[in-house]
């Protein structure tokens, strides 16, 4: 046994987390729109970054992308900001549901739904353990 070479747990412990965001940023292909997606919201220090994985569960996307913000204002900018890089990305259009009021965003970005939320409005609704039914750890 090598101590060089981590097991699978000791490198997902070890992923990157935003300054005072204490959370890991899930894993995503490096390249992909699910990476531009997380990598963008980290960039504007989104908190609390969760992503969900679809596959078997939903056919409206392959994953879901969960985050907070700290204000109206800055949940507005971050959805701004995404679907701006995602159509510089090559992504395409995304779709932006909920900026008037700026409490929770939702931008649909095809294989990618992002909602965006002020922390006490995504406390509220709990999308996390509503879509991570069949997941231990989502309890």
């Amino acid at each position: 046994m090598n101590d060089a070479h981590p097991q699978p747990e000791a490198e997902a412990a070890q992923a990157p987390t935003a300054p005072g965001n204490p959370t890991p940023l899930p894993y995503a292909e490096p390249g992909s729109l699910h990476a531009l997606v997380l990598q963008s919201l980290d960039d504007d220090q989104a908190q609390e970054i969760v992503s969900i994985p679809l596959e078997g569960k939903s056919t409206i996307a392959d994953h879901m992308v969960i985050a907070s913000g700290r204000s109206t204002r800055q949940v507005t900018a971050m959805a701004q900001k995404l679907a701006e890089r995602i159509k510089t990305g090559g992504y395409g259009h995304s779709r932006i549901e909920g900026l008037p009021a700026a409490d929770w965003v939702l931008v649909d970005a095809g294989d990618i739904v992002i909602h965006i939320f002020r922390p006490e409005v995504r406390s509220f609704y709990n999308l996390e353990r509503m879509w991570a039914f069949g997941d231990d750890k989502a309890a």
